[in-house]
Order: structure tokens, then C-alpha cells, then sequence
């Protein structure tokens, strides 16, 4: 069955997460995932505060940018959150974008790299081992945590181009796709992924998260293109408008080309994003199946 879930912008300010969190709870919201956009909340700390308003909805982390985050820190806040609140973290990790990198004195000549080397490093340590790398980028000492999680973690990626894609196959235990991808953007990417899952290794399945463009309302089509309107890599076809049905049926569009879970995204200029989240767990997820 196909996993629904929303995104909570970080526009939103941080005073509202707990209306958020009531929408995404009493909806029957699947899962509810938050951004780590400089210069916006962090995410841990937004996660933080979902998780403990909440007792059922998931909360995804998409993403936090490798450069930004040292992966000992990111290892001991996620460790906390795992524990105090078991299944319901999904960490995703990410390049950041490039120019935020740079203004922060953060950005690294080899993102795939330093993404490769964060994600075993923080497998190895959520795994409760004792880690001693000395990588390009990740340099640790024989660093344990005192409070590892008491089950696996799934670790997520987002990915765009293909080399990252691959990577992301090979190191992550899925992979999130950008809102600017179509259906049949999804298969050309599974098909990547999958090449990287089978030089893994690993028998799981490796869960495909795509979000999704999404616009209600009479006027929705016009402001979807407007949302899409210049972005660099949009591809056509992406995108959901409508009433409840409508929008269910692109996701089933999305469940079909080979996503595991959708995350239906609204525009900025939603006149009311927490609606939005609770229109998303009450009407669309009912007709999706």
C-alpha cells in the first residue's frame, strides 16, 4: 500500500509546529516531513517538537545537509530521537545546496564523497559500533555512542543526478526525490537506484519517497505552473491539482511508476498550509487506497 505524507514548509514559523502537529495526528496523516533550509528552523529541534505533541504520525527529516552537520552530532541528536520515540524518526541526509553551503564556509569539492563517507560513518554509529575512519571529509576516533538506538535505523537519501542516485542505492536505505520529478521520472531514477542497491548487497527493499507538487483549489492548475514556473530540471507531467480525487489519482500515477511513498508539497503562497496538511490525512488519503 502506498505511504502518504505531507510536507510542513519551513515558512511556517516555528510557534505554529504545533498546530501542524494536530493536523498531521488527528487527519490520520501517515507521515508529516520537515525541510532543513538555511536559514530557516532546524530539524532536529522541529522534529523534536512534532514527536512529542504526537503519539501515531511518522516524521521524516528531508533532508539535513551533509556539510552542515557533523555526522558525531547528527549520530547523537538522531540517537535521542530514536530512542525516545522508537519507528517514528525517518532521518534523511542531503548535499545541501550548494550556494547555502558556500555562504556558511561549509561547501566541500566532493559532495558524493563526503555523503558516502556521512552515511557509513552514521550507519556504523546508530549501529551501536565503535567507529575509527579517517576519510576525505569524516574523521573519527574510536567514537561510540552511549545511547545508540535499540533497532536498525533506516537511513534515507535525496538524490538527483544519477551518480548520487547510485549512491544513494548502494549506502542509503532509501531515497527521496525532488518535487520536480514526473512519473516517469520516477522509473528512470528507480532503474538508477536499483544499480546501486544490487552492488550493496542488501536484501531489503529500498523505499523510493517522492514529493509532490500539490495545489487546491479553482484557480490550481495556474499556480502549480507558476510554483514550476524557471525551476532548473523540472520535468513535465509533475505535479498534482485538484479536489481530493484528483490529487489521489496522481498519487496512485506516482504509486504506479514505482514510488513506495508520496508526499504531496504545497506551494509557498498556500493560503493555509496547515488545511493543507489536514486536507492531505483526511480526504486524499481515504481515496488512495
Amino acid at each position: 500500500m502506498t505511504v502518504l505524507g505531507a510536507v510542513s514548509l519551513p515558512h511556517l514559523a516555528p510557534e505554529q509546529l504545533a498546530a501542524v502537529s494536530d493536523a498531521a495526528e488527528s487527519s490520520g496523516l501517515e507521515e508529516l516531513w520537515l525541510w532543513e533550509d538555511c536559514f530557516w528552523g532546524g530539524a532536529i529541534a522541529a522534529a523534536a517538537t512534532v514527536l512529542a505533541r504526537t503519539e501515531r504520525v511518522r516524521v521524516g527529516i528531508g533532508v539535513m545537509p551533509t556539510p552542515l552537520r557533523n555526522v558525531a552530532l547528527n549520530a547523537m541528536e538522531l540517537s535521542v530521537l530514536l530512542r525516545a520515540h522508537p519507528g517514528r524518526l525517518l532521518p534523511g541526509v542531503g548535499h545541501g545546496v550548494q550556494e547555502w553551503m558556500a555562504q556558511i564556509g561549509a561547501r566541500v569539492d566532493s559532495p558524493l564523497t563526503l555523503m558516502r563517507e556521512q552515511l557509513t560513518a552514521l550507519r556504523a554509529l546508530l549501529s551501536g559500533e565503535k567507529v575509527s575512519v579517517s576519510g576525505r571529509y569524516v574523521h573519527l576516533d574510536e567514537v561510540a555512542l552511549a545511547w545508540p538506538p535499540s533497532t536498525p535505523t533506516p537511513l534515507i537519501a535525496a538524490a538527483t543526478g544519477p551518480k548520487t542516485l547510485r549512491l544513494s542505492g548502494e549506502f542509503a536505505d532509501g531515497t527521496i526525490l525532488t518535487s520536480r520529478t514526473a512519473p516517469e521520472g520516477v522509473r528512470a531514477a528507480k532503474q538508477i537506484i536499483d544499480e546501486g542497491v544490487a552492488k550493496s548487497g542488501r536484501a531489503q527493499p529500498h523505499r523510493i519517497i517522492v514529493n509532490v507538487d500539490t495545489v487546491t483549489g479553482p484557480d490550481a492548475a495556474d499556480r502549480l505552473t507558476r510554483c514550476q514556473q524557471g525551476r532548473e530540471g523540472q520535468q513535465p507531467g509533475a505535479g498534482a491539482t485538484g479536489d481530493a480525487q484528483s490529487i489521489a489519482d496522481a498519487v496512485r500515477r506516482y504509486a504506479e511508476a514505482g514510488a513506495d511513498t508520496v508526499v504531496l508539497q504545497p506551494p509557498v503562497d498556500d493560503p493555509d498550509p496547515i488545511e493543507f496538511i489536514r486536507f492531505v490525512g483526511a480526504e486524499v488519503r481515504p481515496l488512495v487506497g
